[in-house]
């Protein structure tokens, strides 16, 4: 099995720490390392370095590189415009299948976090299996709470090794929604991590997005446009292009504690926690502070008398919002540049 790991986001909810040139995925925001590379280590020894992948832009692929010293070089793959995940996945496969034929992949993203990697391994083998005889399987993680912020997926019956038919998407429910969701114990989180074979995925782009097909047939054809063929690709992830429409799809349940790592307040749920419930990073004072994430990259952060807030200083840039309003964080950056302020991006 080899590993796809997309890695070309731009992390904008984690601003002002996450910047265009150091995303989300290339921070170390719990220890020394970071969610790329967890991505990485944890795979073993299931999938090796060797077997390992990576898609990224042409802006991080030099950062990328460094970071995983221990992936070749020529498998970290630079798109030359980022096209969402439709088209990077089957950008990928042509360049897998140039070299592994038609081997089975697992597609994840770089910057999740999982607290029970070997949990996430026997999952992944399992849809191995399943793939090798053709079929495309969707880990599913079982729900812990009536979440809003992900995707579902509805299960149907058992079909073979664990694995169950999935009946349909849903993007993001209402509060009401995703707590029936949950209760009824039909439904998992999509976490966006994918096992199929190449020859597969390639086929069922051909079939529900010949445009994306064609145009990555074209670029195989001719490597030397891809810049400007890679430019004219619809715009669309996986999820809407392929997998909401396959009518044979399969979930692999997990329960690996993952965590998409969404926002500052999806952080401060996996921190430790001092006796008020702040979880704090770096150089950070609180008194009668209560629930907060604090989090300093360099100098203080002092809460005094606060209670569910995000407070994050850089060198040049401090945020403070509400943890319950931490995902709109990508407003702030929507603003900045609107006011071409591209020093703080």
């Amino acid at each position: 099995m080899e590993a796809l790991i997309l890695a070309g986001g731009s992390g904008t909810r984690f601003w002002p720490l996450s910047r265009r040139t150091h995303p989300k995925q290339l921070l170390a925001l719990e220890g020394e390392t970071s969610p790329l590379q967890d991505t990485v280590h944890r795979l073993a020894p299931l999938i090796e370095p060797s077997a390992v992948w990576v898609c990224t832009t042409e802006l991080l692929a030099d950062r990328v590189r460094g970071a995983l010293p221990e992936v070749a070089p020529e498998r970290i793959l630079a798109e030359p415009t980022g096209r969402n995940t439709a088209p990077a996945i089957g950008w990928a496969a042509h360049a897998i299948r140039a070299i592994r034929g038609d081997a089975v992949l697992a597609v994840l993203p770089a910057d999740h976090r999982v607290e029970r990697p070997e949990v996430l391994r026997r999952a992944l083998e399992r849809a191995g299996e399943l793939a090798a005889e053709g079929r495309v399987v969707a880990l599913g993680v079982e729900p812990r709470w009536p979440e809003t912020g992900y995707g579902y997926l509805e299960l149907g019956a058992e079909v073979s090794l664990g694995a169950r038919g999935v009946k349909r998407f849903t993007e993001k429910p209402e509060a009401e929604e995703a707590r029936r969701f949950v209760d009824s114990g039909g439904y998992l989180w999509n976490a966006g991590m994918f096992v199929f074979s190449v020859d597969v995925y390639l086929r069922q782009l051909g079939r529900f997005a010949p445009e994306i097909a064609r145009g990555l047939e074209a670029i195989a054809a001719a490597p030397a446009g891809t810049a400007e063929l890679y430019a004219e690709l619809p715009s669309i992830s996986v999820d809407y292009a392929v997998m909401e429409k396959l009518d044979d799809l399969l979930s692999v349940p997990v329960d690996c504690g993952w965590s998409d790592l969404g926002s500052w307040k999806a952080l401060a749920e996996v921190m430790p926690t001092d006796g008020a419930g702040n979880a704090c990073r770096g150089d950070v004072l609180a008194i009668d502070a209560a629930d907060n994430l604090l989090f300093s990259d360099q100098g203080l952060v002092a809460a005094l008398g606060v209670s569910g807030l995000v407070v994050v200083r850089t060198a040049d840039a401090v945020l403070v919002a509400p943890k319950e309003r931490a995902q709109e964080v990508r407003r702030l950056v929507e603003e900045l540049v609107e006011r071409r302020r591209d020093e703080l991006l």
